[in-house]
């Protein structure tokens, strides 16, 4: 999903994976942070810019922001409404732990639900 950075075959920091899974797959919301996460790899943004990259509401992309940044999992670079985010230097020393996050949540989305 996220593109690894050159070559280390480090084990996931734990703390890193824990707080990965909560905000993640432990809050609502999780499936669309992560989409934010992929997009702000590729190329940072501002959340005006998020928002018609994703169709969705500005207010929801700030709301989503605002959660990664005090995760500290993004990083705001300006200032008022040109700011652009960017990831945060611990996401990027953590990128092993966002993959078996990633990982952890296709399994989640994939299981079949029967209701009888």
């Amino acid at each position: 999903m996220v593109a690894r950075k050159s070559g280390s075959a480090r084990i996931p920091d734990r703390d890193a994976k824990r707080l990965l899974l909560y905000v993640f797959t432990g809050t609502r919301g999780g499936f669309t942070r992560l989409q934010i996460i992929r997009i702000l790899s590729d190329t940072p943004m501002n959340p005006n810019q998020l928002a018609q990259e994703m169709g969705l509401d500005y207010k929801a992309i700030a709301h989503h922001l605002n959660a990664l940044s005090k995760n500290n999992l993004v990083t705001k670079l300006g200032e008022k409404y040109g700011a652009t985010y960017h990831l945060s230097n611990y996401l990027e020393a953590n990128i092993l732990a966002l993959d078996d996050v990633v990982a952890k949540l296709a399994r989640q989305m994939s299981r079949k639900i029967v209701y009888i």
